[in-house]
């Protein structure tokens, strides 16, 4: 079976037009049903397609490329500012320091003699009550002393009473060379040897009784020296340190040896904070102190400024003082040493209008700024800036108190200029941002 196709039209095909074919049945093979083939649809070519993909791309990146410059170019002056606000909160100005912690009376317990250390009564953390035997000293050399000083002393008093009797019999010679000599029964020159001689034994009696008193006051220097070779305790307290062995000599010569240190009472401290002259002007008795230990590094310890002292501390051309911060101690955990990391508050206000430090900072570039008045750079909802002269109070390390100006809660402060990136940044929907920038 053949079949042969029709003849094209010879008017169809001088205009152009596009030839259909129709439907025409096609042998699949012998003995097999005709399938119909559709002719009529017109076949795409692949490039066409390609050139059509090509046009529609380069038509929608047109699109947002002159979308984004339209919205970059609608962008306030606002975007160009990095802005905080003026808020209401409350502000503590803080001075921070160092110190150590000390008992509030600390008694360094010496020897007034020297010596060897015969015995010791008392160790490290002993509870000593006052009177309380601490340490001893050989008392065999005081004690040879004192025999040396009372062996003087009776000495002493034989010759005093030597001299009186010498006196006496001084005073009889001149009583009867006095009558004699009345009596034209002796010459003027043996009244007066008499009269010398008992001026003689007047003043030996004197100088003998000068030796008995001296000899007395050697012999109570000997038995003080002897008493002193026993250390008792001045106060009720803890031994916080002992600094001598038994056996070991200690001399007493221009300076007197330090044996133990005694701390009356460590259930009360002093933190001595040393404070920079720079901070010092806001620092005073009353108030309020708070300061942490690397022992108890999470808990903090609260304390009062009990004292300011007008001493000056140079340590390499850096001047502090001394602050006194009494705090109690119920629990023994602070010991004496520790070192503190103190924190004293200087002023605080709970309601103050505070501004960000960083605004205060902040310099409109070629402005003219005043340094001697402080100001603020401020921007409405508008996009427009204007300066504010204020006047400032407090300040802790983010905030400074605003006291007078034309400054109101809730206006925003520059801090600075936004760079053309972290416009983009803050302006890109989420999802869309560029990432950290490597510097």
């Amino acid at each position: 079976m053949s079949w042969k196709p029709s003849e094209p039209d010879p008017q169809q095909t001088t205009h152009g037009s596009p030839v259909v074919p129709a439907s025409v049945p096609v042998v699949q093979g012998q003995g097999h049903p005709p399938v119909p083939v559709d002719l009529s649809r017109q076949v795409t070519s692949p490039k066409s397609r390609r050139a059509a993909l090509v046009v529609a791309m380069v038509s929608l990146l047109v699109i947002v490329a002159l979308a984004f410059w339209r919205w970059w170019a609608d962008d306030p002056v606002a975007n160009h500012y990095k802005t905080l606000p003026v808020e209401r909160g409350p502000i503590t100005s803080l001075v921070t320091a160092t110190g150590a912690v000390n008992p509030v009376i600390s008694v360094q317990v010496g020897s007034q003699v020297s010596g060897k250390i015969a015995k010791l009564y008392a160790d490290f953390n002993s509870v000593v009550r006052e009177g309380q035997i601490l340490a001893s000293i050989d008392q065999k050399p005081y004690q040879a002393k004192v025999s040396q000083a009372k062996a003087a002393l009776k000495s002493a008093r034989a010759n005093l009473a030597k001299a009186r009797i010498m006196l006496a019999q001084r005073r009889l010679e001149f009583t009867r060379m006095t009558a004699l000599r009345e009596q034209q029964f002796v010459a003027q020159s043996e009244l007066d040897l008499s009269t010398t001689n008992l001026h003689d034994a007047e003043a030996q009696l004197e100088l003998t009784q000068a030796q008995v008193d001296q000899a007395k006051a050697t012999l109570a220097s000997a038995e003080l020296d002897l008493g002193y070779t026993t250390i008792f305790s001045p106060v009720n307290g803890t031994v916080v340190s002992r600094n001598v062995e038994e056996g070991q000599t200690v001399v007493a010569s221009f300076q007197t040896p330090t044996l133990f240190v005694l701390a009356q009472d460590l259930t009360r401290m002093q933190v001595i904070a040393n404070v920079s002259e720079s901070d010092i002007g806001g620092v005073a008795e009353g108030k309020s102190a708070d300061f942490r230990v690397d022992a108890y590094p999470r808990e903090s310890f609260h304390g009062i400024v009990t004292q300011v002292r007008n001493a000056p501390v140079s340590i390499q051309n850096v001047v502090t003082y001394d602050v006194i911060i009494s705090v109690e101690n119920p629990e023994l955990k602070l010991k004496p040493g520790m070192t503190a990391n103190i924190t004293i508050v200087t002023a605080r206000n709970e309601e103050a209008l505070r501004a960000p430090n960083a605004a205060l900072r902040f310099r409109m570039p070629g402005v003219p700024a005043d340094r001697k008045t402080p100001q603020l750079w401020l921007l409405d909802a508008t996009g427009r800036v204007r300066a504010a002269p204020v006047t400032l109070g407090i300040a802790d390390s983010l905030f400074t108190d605003i006291t007078s100006g034309d400054v109101h809660e809730g206006e925003a402060a520059i801090v600075g200029l936004a760079t053309a990136e972290e416009t983009a940044q803050e302006k890109l929907p989420p999802g869309f941002e560029f990432g950290p920038k490597m510097r």
